[in-house]
């Protein structure tokens, strides 16, 4: 669903007139504040399929700091592959690095380990490689990323769109103070219901994440 086709959604549930662009009036510019905010409460319950996507970065030798190019601070990483080397690779904490680094003086080889290391000049995640990479190795990040605010017509809403359109609704009526028939509370209790059903259906995809298994 685009952008002005959620915000018309919202506008007739709001008993507005339609808008042509998501521009053309003050109110429609609030209700794509608010259309922005619900997605973005959407966006964080969970890790929806719509959103993953796999980065690929190539190392080079002696270099061990890389980015997660047009990720942002917002992404999750679900797992890492050495594709080169055919095998997964695994968490660990920056103290681990910097005694890797800066204490055992590790040698280089094939990645094994990452750790997040803040944001890079473009605000991507970055992340730190270890061991250091003694050459070129293809590594595979399969990532849960955000969508970013919808600003143009035709930008098209990737997670599930009902419970986008009904949480904004919940939030303008409270904005608003009065909605003519339903009240606010009714208006997320409806809005949580919907957000509670996309969220199961897309759980179903993945159902091995829903499995507790000891370590």
């Amino acid at each position: 669903m685009t952008y002005l086709n959620l915000m018309n959604a919202v506008l007739r549930r709001l008993r507005e007139e339609e808008v042509t662009a998501v521009t053309n009036t003050t109110y429609a510019k609030m209700v794509g504040d608010f259309i922005n905010d619900a997605k973005t409460l959407v966006s964080q319950a969970t890790d929806w399929s719509a959103l993953r996507e796999t980065i690929t970065v190539t190392t080079a030798a002696s270099d061990n700091t890389y980015s997660l190019t047009n990720s942002g601070d917002n992404v999750k990483v679900m797992s890492v592959l050495n594709d080169t080397q055919n095998c997964f690779m695994e968490y660990q904490t920056k103290d681990w690095f910097n005694d890797a680094l800066y204490i055992a003086n590790a040698v280089e080889g094939a990645p094994k380990y990452f750790t997040y290391n803040g944001l890079d000049s473009n605000g991507d995640t970055q992340l730190l490689i270890g061991p250091t990479p003694d050459g070129v190795y293809s590594l595979r990040f399969d990532v849960v990323k955000r969508q970013g605010d919808l600003t143009a017509n035709a930008d098209k809403l990737l997670i599930p769109s009902a419970p986008v359109i009904h949480l904004a609704v919940a939030l303008l009526a409270r904005e608003r103070g009065e909605t003519g028939g339903t009240s606010t509370a009714e208006y997320f209790t409806i809005a949580n219901q919907y957000l509670s059903d996309a969220v199961a259906i897309d759980a179903a995809k993945h159902p091995e994440e829903m499995v507790f298994r000891a370590v």
